[in-house]
């Protein structure tokens, strides 16, 4: 019964101080409800996602029972769909004989983009952009037909009707498709897919079969697989089951099912795993800048409730109540926080949901789906987090003396503690060699990772020691510019040398993950220079703007058409084979061996690449040595079609990042290749004639061919890298939330602080200074504390940077740049130092409505 009654108290007291002092926790309410938020969000989005993409692919192969296909796919390193050898459409006619068919239909596809109404391709930047041939079958066809016609003569086609709106295009317009080579065609109709105007991002262009048998395949009578329908009474695997013995060897059924989930696995491993664990990732960086501001927040309410505390435990209290009191004021916040950001996170998603489709991303239509796990998952992660950071200053509420009550308030010494600065260096110390040993000694991510994360623990241990030093230096310029008022401010920010380094450590980790990708974002731009500065020895290439799965590559033909001009010395394309070479998936180099090697710095050549002919083959040194060949030994190399062939390695060379590891001539290509393109294709111009000359002369020619890029060594350079320019956009959208959480620590650290200083504050406005004085000197506390935080984050950021680019560059065979972006962390540091001068108005405002005489009367 006694513990009934102290846990009662307990609560009673809890319950009495937030009522009381609800302002304390508003900070800590925020902190919690928007990492909270953030994570829900994050989960009942990619929930919902999920759900509509397996609908959406559930509908639109609703009609397909079974498809038939080859059974085996090569997969190259870093890709996850293999490349499939194409199915005999004869088989159609052998298909349809089989009991329980009752329709079959060859399904064609390959790469085809779109040119809108402004000259611009459409898509390209990441999704593909495909074009197949058009089934008539509309139970079979995974795209309805929605308005105008199927495609019936040469040159007409169906897209979809997303593509439409975005390339400005309607039905009767002429343009040009890129397959790579331009053809001409008429849009005939427009198409949906699963009820959608379009799957996501991706492009569709119907032709008729004919046109698609000579645009995208390397001859008639090849599909990408057989779409099938059941007749009536017969299921998905009595169909398929029924089909195997009548399939040739290396041909396999699957349901429809499957291939409807192989689909939404493709789209969940590709884009949906990838863009989930990525805002996950941040979530938890906005967590654990959560985690710092309520540690301080109760760490603070803890030490100005010490005579509080003290006159509890002198009137009977036990060291239990006053702990389980201070935990039931963090649960109380922890679980209304929590339940808010709940509500915030299904908020989040629905706008996500609305605001998709006007950025051009189709959010697939249907409900939110909200999940056990989306609505459990942050809740607890809310509780924990809040509980977590209050249980140290819970314990020590717990600890207090009942003598205390007749003490003053503790002086901070953790500044000059030397047990804590021998700790925060040795852990420094270990973190830094663990680190080292990780990118230098023994290259492993883990090792990096571990020392990473050493490095966190050893700048929070040492944050009270290193504040002390860091707020005299950057203060120093305060007491010459400000005087007294500045002079006050350094000294209120060494006040508490523990409280000003668990503020900045908040900011702190923001300014460190900014800094890092900043940095790191900055070393890939440097290595892409170094890359195209040390490989590529052309004046101009030609590429279509595209990364990921998307464009449709440059015309093989185009490499010829350039070659011809009287300003071109050598034009070399490269394009793209797949084979298996001794069971490995490897992705092949398809050029010109002789024009590769006067345009690309291929380094060392051993061997002959004048000579490799049908048969033959060059490889990279590091290639050569995992596959233990060199020159004049033979392997054997499995292409899609099933062919094996052996090849002789006739040269090996040094330099790969452009040329690839693999390289064969088009000769010994042709028998086994689909659809042709190139990916780049590399001009150097005869001595005499100007970049700008060479560069008109070839965009002529370019313009016959789908109008691709044509661009400079340096701009090739920086167009390739324009993708890292959106990735840190989308990286300083997102961190911007945990510098949020920050500054609302910094607010909330400075208000209590303020609460605590009211007498001082009172009897500082006595003597004479001005609410203007009084409000500056608040500012600038504030700014000293960010000012602590901000370099803290940059030292930090930029030594992970550098461990990252390390890392990296151990883990790849390209060689990895690192580069230190002056402007770009300058401008980090100036946020920083705003946004402490931002976090300082209110707290400042409220100082300075203190009544002067209630201040001076306050205990």
């Amino acid at each position: 019964m006694n513990t009934v009654n102290a846990v009662n108290a307990s609560v009673r007291l809890s319950v009495s101080s937030l009522r009381a002092h609800k302002r304390r926790f508003a900070g800590t309410f925020l902190a919690v409800f928007l990492g909270v938020a953030f994570l829900a969000g994050t989960l009942v989005m990619g929930d919902t996602l999920r759900a509509g993409f397996d609908t959406m692919f559930g509908n639109a192969t609703s009609g397909t029972d079974a498809v038939v296909r080859s059974a085996d796919a090569i997969t190259t390193p870093g890709e996850s769909e293999g490349v499939r050898e194409p199915v005999d459409t004869d088989l159609v006619s052998t298909i349809e004989q089989v009991p329980g068919v009752a329709a079959a239909a060859p399904n064609i596809q390959g790469a085809g983009q779109l040119v809108g109404r402004n000259g611009e391709p459409i898509g390209g930047q990441g999704p593909p952009t495909l074009a197949g041939n058009w089934i008539a079958d509309p139970e079979l066809n995974a795209y309805q037909l929605a308005e105008g016609r199927a495609p019936q003569k040469p040159g007409e086609v169906v897209i979809d009707r997303g593509t439409a709106e975005r390339g400005d295009l309607n039905i009767g317009d002429t343009t040009t498709l890129r397959t790579p080579d331009p053809v001409k065609v008429t849009v005939v109709g427009l198409a949906t897919f699963g009820g959608e105007d379009g799957m996501a991002q991706v492009t569709f262009t119907g032709m008729t079969l004919a046109d698609a048998e000579k645009y995208l395949t390397a001859g008639p009578g090849e599909a990408a697989s057989i779409q099938v329908r059941a007749g009536p009474g017969v299921t998905q695997q009595e169909l398929v089951d029924k089909l195997t013995p009548a399939l040739p060897k290396g041909v396999e059924a699957i349901t429809g099912q499957e291939s409807a989930e192989e689909n939404t696995d493709m789209i969940s491993s590709q884009f949906l795993t990838l863009f989930t664990t990525f805002l996950l990732v941040f979530s938890g960086v906005a967590l654990l800048v959560a985690t710092f501001s309520i540690h301080n927040t109760f760490a603070i309410v803890v030490a100005q409730r010490t005579r509080e505390n003290a006159l509890l435990r002198a009137l009977g209290a036990s060291r239990r109540q006053v702990t389980t009191s201070t935990l039931v004021e963090a649960t109380a916040v922890a679980v209304t926080a929590s339940l808010a950001g709940l509500a915030g996170g299904i908020g989040i998603a629905a706008g996500l949901q609305a605001l998709f489709p006007a950025i051009g991303f189709p959010f697939p239509e249907g409900d939110l789906v909200i999940s056990a796990l989306s609505m459990v998952l942050p809740l607890a992660v809310g509780v924990v987090v809040c509980l977590g950071s209050a249980l140290l200053p819970a314990a020590r509420a717990g600890r207090t003396a009942p003598l205390a009550a007749l003490r003053e308030t503790a002086v901070d010494t953790s500044g000059a503690s030397r047990l804590r600065a021998v700790t925060g260096l040795g852990l420094l110390a270990l973190a830094v060699g663990v680190t080292l040993g990780g990118v230098l000694v023994t290259p492993s991510i883990w090792l990096a990772g571990t020392g990473a994360v050493l490095s966190l623990a050893a700048f929070v241990v040492l944050g009270p020691v290193a504040s002390t030093t860091a707020v005299r230096i950057l203060g120093g310029p305060l007491d010459r510019l400000r005087g007294v008022t500045g002079g006050l401010a350094r000294r209120n920010a060494l006040r508490s040398p523990k409280r000003t380094a668990a503020t900045a450590s908040a900011l702190m980790i923001g300014v460190a993950v900014v800094s890092l990708f900043t940095v790191f974002g900055a070393s890939l731009k440097a290595t892409m220079d170094q890359t195209v500065s040390r490989s590529f020895a052309g004046d101009v290439a030609v590429s279509t703007p595209s990364f990921g799965a998307g464009g449709s590559g440059l015309s093989p033909r185009l490499a010829d058409a350039v070659q011809r001009l009287p300003e071109v010395d050598t034009a070399v394309g490269l394009g793209r084979g797949v084979a298996e070479v001794d069971g490995k998936g490897r992705a092949l180099t398809v050029t010109d061996p002789v024009a590769l090697e006067r345009t690309f710095d291929l380094g060392t050549v051993h061997g002959s690449l004048h000579d490799l002919g049908s048969d033959g083959m060059a490889i990279t040194e590091k290639e050569a040595a995992k596959q233990h060949l060199t020159t004049g030994d033979t392997t054997q190399l499995t292409f899609t079609d099933g062919q094996k062939q052996t090849f002789t390695v006739r040269a090996v060379y040094g330099q790969s990042e452009l040329a690839g590891d693999y390289v064969i001539t088009r000769d010994a290509w042709a028998p086994h290749r689909t659809q042709d393109a190139d990916t780049l294709l590399a001009v150097s111009f005869k001595d005499g004639v100007s970049t700008d000359a060479g560069k008109a002369a070839v965009e002529k020619i370019a313009a016959q061919y789908g109008n691709p890029e044509v661009q400079t060594r340096d701009e090739y350079a920086q167009s390739s890298a324009g993708g890292i320019d959106m990735m840190l956009t989308l990286v300083y959208a997102l961190l911007a939330l945990a510098v949020l959480i920050a500054l609302l620590g910094i607010a909330n650290t400075l208000t209590l602080a303020i609460h605590e200083r009211t007498r001082e504050l009172g009897l500082l406005r006595a003597v004479g200074q001005t609410c203007s004085q009084l409000r500056a000197m608040v500012r600038w506390e504030s700014v000293l504390v960010a000012a602590f935080g901000t370099v803290g984050g940059l030292t930090l950021g930029a030594f992970l940077g550098w461990v990252l680019v390390k890392a990296s560059d151990g883990a790849s065979d390209s060689t990895f740049a690192f580069a230190m972006p002056p402007l770009q962390l300058t401008v980090v540091t100036l946020v920083g130092l705003a946004a402490g001068a931002l976090a300082g108005l209110r707290p400042a405002r409220r100082a300075a409505r203190l009544d002067v005489l209630r201040a001076i009367a306050t205990e």
